[in-house]
């Protein structure tokens, strides 16, 4: 297809298509002439992948072309590769000055009562410790149990999503590993809110209607 259908069938426009391909997030189309290329699907759907990690996940240009970069040229360690994605991710250490990437203690605690193993340097710990600190300095705490169920949860998701992890080739897990962790996250979010909205429905309105 010519760019012309390109931004008919993507919904992306002209210029931004433009912008994309002068900084590699979309890849240059087959030239088919000196001064026209032709796209195919495959540039249809990076097209929907870029929407999907700007807009649904919040990653700037930057960030999404590292996400893209990992998928293209995936490191042959695929717990590497997922590590580097959950680095492409909000909220951002450097986000934090002056903080010790190593001295993690409220989510070295939590991790140790769980008994998970973790590398320290994974940035996963950092978020999870910063968390931990502006609920407490907030007011809002998160105590034992309130941890143990969510991490029960969590965990129960995890399993899930590693056991699903296609064998096929390397490429198609790291891209699933990549890709699940970006793009999944904002719908465990909204999942979670819509329950809240429900049970919230269930248990006020009916206490409510009782009195």
């Amino acid at each position: 297809m010519r760019i012309s259908e390109l931004v008919e069938r993507s919904g992306v426009p002209l210029a931004t298509i433009k912008y994309y391909l002068r900084e590699g997030l979309l890849m240059p189309g087959e030239a088919s002439s000196a001064t026209q290329a032709s796209y195919g699907e495959d540039h249809v759907q990076r097209l929907a992948l870029i929407r999907a990690l700007t807009g649904v996940v919040g990653l700037s240009i930057q960030k999404t072309a590292e996400v893209i970069r990992l998928i293209e040229r995936p490191r042959t360690d695929l717990f590497l590769t997922l590590g580097a994605a959950i680095g492409t991710l909000p909220p951002y250490a450097e986000d934090v000055p002056g903080e010790n990437p190593r001295d993690y203690p409220l989510a070295r605690t939590v991790l140790a009562r769980h008994g998970q193993i973790y590398d320290p340097d994974y940035p996963a710990v950092g978020q999870l410790d910063r968390a931990l600190a502006a609920a407490s300095a907030a007011g809002f705490p998160i105590d034992d149990d309130r941890l143990d169920h969510y991490n029960a949860h969590v965990r129960a998701i995890a399993e899930y999503d590693i056991a699903h992890i296609p064998d096929e080739s390397a490429q198609s897990a790291i891209e699933y590993a990549v890709l699940g962790t970006a793009l999944y996250e904002p719908v465990i979010v909204a999942l979670r809110r819509l329950a809240h909205q429900d049970l919230a429905r269930h248990r006020f309105i009916a206490d409510t209607a009782g009195t």
